[in-house]
């Protein structure tokens, strides 16, 4: 089992898998790296929306994880170029099992949440934002409540000064588990429909009511996205 280590001043410091969680890490990646070979996957361009220069902060509902990582394909790719991939992934034990399944994806997981290691986990990801990095975040995990944004990214996006783009994916074959947020896994050769909507940008000198009205704004575009 995962355990965190607390050092002063309150950091948390979460400690490696274990030998059985880094093989279930692995057979539960090799098997998702096979089912979105077989998924069809299939962006809907609602509006002409440019190219974005520079890395962007990915806004993508936690229970839509599975199809976010196959999304990552050519159209994005040219739609939003950078050198690479973080995501902001709990320091929760659940999450050092997820940071696991990632890596193999080649994303550099961030370790954070707004209960555990926030702070820490912002300046990481400013960092690899500095280095041309996208990162991912789920603005309503880990703990829901589901489909509600919290404010870990829009304080990210005034951090660095990188827009904030909504991405949202509906499956009509799909599981849902008994979770928070029923988590959806899609069916072997499931299609999977991909919408995004446009960037959303946060002011350095943003006050906290502009910072409320600008996640209340990404929350309603996000929604407006969004299928079940």
């Amino acid at each position: 089992m995962t355990t965190m280590i607390r050092r002063p001043p309150g950091v948390v410091v979460p400690q490696r898998l274990r030998w059985q969680q880094r093989i279930a890490g692995l057979f539960i990646a090799t098997l998702l790296r096979v089912s979105i070979r077989s998924w069809r996957c299939r962006w809907v361009d609602s509006k002409d929306h440019p190219i974005t220069k520079g890395p962007v902060i990915f806004c993508v509902w936690h229970n839509r994880l599975p199809v976010a990582l196959a999304s990552w394909d050519e159209y994005a790719q040219a739609k939003w170029p950078n050198d690479g991939m973080g995501a902001m992934i709990s320091a929760s034990r659940d999450g050092a099992l997820l940071a696991n399944i990632v890596q193999r994806f080649g994303i550099e997981p961030i370790r954070g949440s707004s209960s555990r290691r926030g702070p820490q986990a912002l300046l990481e990801a400013r960092t690899l934002i500095e280095r041309n990095n996208s990162i991912v975040i789920t603005p309503d995990g880990p703990r829901g409540p589901v489909y509600k944004v919290q404010d870990g990214i829009i304080q990210l996006a005034k951090l660095t000064g990188r827009p904030i783009i909504p991405i949202a994916n509906f499956t009509k074959w799909k599981i849902r588990l008994r979770s928070w947020d029923r988590f959806q896994i899609p069916l072997p050769f499931a299609r999977c429909e991909l919408r995004h909507g446009e960037p959303i940008w946060v002011p350095r000198d943003a006050t906290d009511a502009e910072i409320q009205a600008l996640r209340a704004k990404l929350e309603e575009s996000m929604r407006a996205i969004t299928r079940d």
